[in-house]
């Protein structure tokens, strides 16, 4: 009978050992990885997409007469609305005084960029729903916080193969690797 309680004790003692193991693992995956794999960064200003809702999305992000996507908007966009102050925020200071005065590119950290080997048109998706494929602007006061892969440099945000995929699937556009991929 002593022989038994050992035996169960030892057992006790594998599962109890294997449950933290496995708690701990899952934070470490879930918790502790991704903020070690993750840099946060933030934009070199920030954008008030709420502050712009008077103007249409299309007067900054539009298709050109060739159908290509003109993407972030250029100093010159800015410029168009704010050759000089038109309000009292922090960041229209350094908008007008460090990028249009000096007519410098505001280097905007791109939550979409794709990886290298992808080839993306907004051309054959421009009758879609921006946010089918991007968050929702509309009602943002402030830029979220870009978090970036320390290891691929690319955008936590970047939007991941499965999602094309699936659009594509649910209307009959072809998943063939050639369709994306370079």
């Amino acid at each position: 009978m002593e022989h038994n309680k050992g035996a169960t004790s030892g057992k006790v003692v594998v599962v109890v050992a294997f449950l933290i193991g496995f708690i701990g693992a899952l934070v470490f995956g879930w918790v502790i990885f991704p903020q070690i794999l993750y840099s946060k960064k933030y934009q070199p200003i920030n954008f008030s997409h709420a502050a712009h809702q008077d103007s249409s999305c299309e007067d900054c992000h539009y298709f050109r007469e060739d159908g290509t996507y003109s993407g972030i908007p250029n100093i010159d966009n800015c410029r168009e609305c704010h050759e000089e102050m038109m309000g009292e925020s922090e960041a229209e200071r350094i908008l007008v005084e460090e990028y249009i005065q000096k007519d410098k590119p505001i280097p905007w950290l791109i939550y979409a960029w794709q990886p290298d080997n992808v080839y993306f048109s907004h051309a054959p998706h421009k009758d879609m729903d921006c946010v089918r494929c991007h968050r929702d602007v509309s009602e943002e006061e402030k830029a979220p916080p870009y978090y970036e892969n320390r290891l691929t440099g690319y955008s936590k945000n970047t939007m991941k193969m499965v999602e094309c995929e699936k659009c594509h699937a649910a209307h009959g556009a072809s998943n063939a690797c050639q369709v994306c991929h370079k």
